[in-house]
């Protein structure tokens, strides 16, 4: 299934949504995505007086063209039902459920964003980091048409597994090509896991060109210092733009002499290679659009 729209998600960032100094600095950072956080991050006591700050964030904007998203509570805690309330109409982009175990949770706040008025296009995040998520993703991801993305919590994971969180993510292969296989039957993005140590820029480069490798839209982020490594990573590169458009050319060419494919440097070129093509160049577009002056400058012209 094609993606239903093409948005930069490279780089995911979480922050405390009791920090407001963070939440504040967020503002100029050069993240794709924000995560407000109320879960993790967040102490028990401060979980109420937390919330009001995140809503009041959100709803007071200058955050630019990056997507607010909040994470909330589980279904099974105290906090859910009024996190979720809350969120529907705070103007947040989508509200991440997390530890995603089954096609209920994600109907179930389904259920509660309509009913306190959640506008139609506000999306559902799913973070997969249990067993039951990860062998139940594809399940889970045709519950609501609310699911934009999901995220793979590889730190989650790797406590349920019982494994190690190695350089080369071995464990966790198979889990992540599932994920990536269920979003891409979807439509929907999908993002890779954090990096454990916030200090290995080598470490995360790696982590995260092989995530790209594996087909993920972008990377888990918990600290600002790699948020330009990742949207390098995960921004098309000029040779992919280049040959973009030299093949969206070429078949163009082809079909108005009637050919359904064509040939460039002796590849092969159809319809599929053209789709995935035009997908490059609309997020680039959309990359331009998040950050002006970009595209001349990381691309190229975009002209085809």
């Amino acid at each position: 299934m094609e993606r239903r729209s093409v948005k930069p998600r490279r780089s995911v960032l979480f922050m405390p949504g009791s920090n407001d100094r963070a939440m504040e600095k967020s503002k100029s950072l050069p993240a794709d995505c924000l995560v407000m956080d109320l879960e993790d991050a967040v102490a028990p006591d401060r979980k109420a007086e937390t919330l009001d700050l995140v809503c009041a964030k959100v709803r007071a904007g200058d955050y630019g063209s990056r997507e607010l998203i909040v994470r909330v509570n589980g279904r099974d805690t105290e906090w859910y039902e009024a996190e979720v309330a809350a969120v529907a109409t705070s103007g947040a982009d989508g509200l991440l459920l997390p530890k995603v175990e089954s096609a209920e949770d994600v109907i179930d706040a389904d259920k509660r964003l309509a009913e306190a008025g959640a506008p139609e296009d506000m999306g559902i995040w799913c973070m997969m980091e249990t067993p039951f998520g990860i062998l139940r993703a594809e399940e889970i991801l045709a519950a609501s048409p609310r699911i934009k993305v999901i995220l793979i919590g590889l730190a989650d994971l790797s406590k349920n597994l019982r494994c190690v969180h190695t350089s080369t993510r071995e464990p966790f292969i198979w889990a992540m090509q599932y994920c990536v296989m269920a979003a891409r039957a979807h439509g929907i993005d999908v993002i890779d896991g954090i990096h454990p140590d916030i200090e290995d820029d080598e470490g995360f480069a790696h982590s995260a060109r092989h995530g790209k490798d594996l087909g993920f839209d972008g990377k888990t982020i918990i600290h600002p210092r790699t948020l330009e490594m990742a949207n390098n990573i995960f921004s098309p590169s000029k040779q992919e733009v280049e040959w973009s458009k030299r093949i969206i050319k070429a078949f163009e060419e082809a079909v108005a002499q009637g050919h359904g494919l064509t040939s460039v440097d002796g590849r092969i070129v159809e319809n599929l290679h053209v789709d995935r093509a035009r997908q490059i160049l609309d997020m680039v577009d959309q990359i331009e659009k998040l950050t002006p002056g970009s595209s001349e400058n990381e691309f190229g012209s975009l002209s085809v």
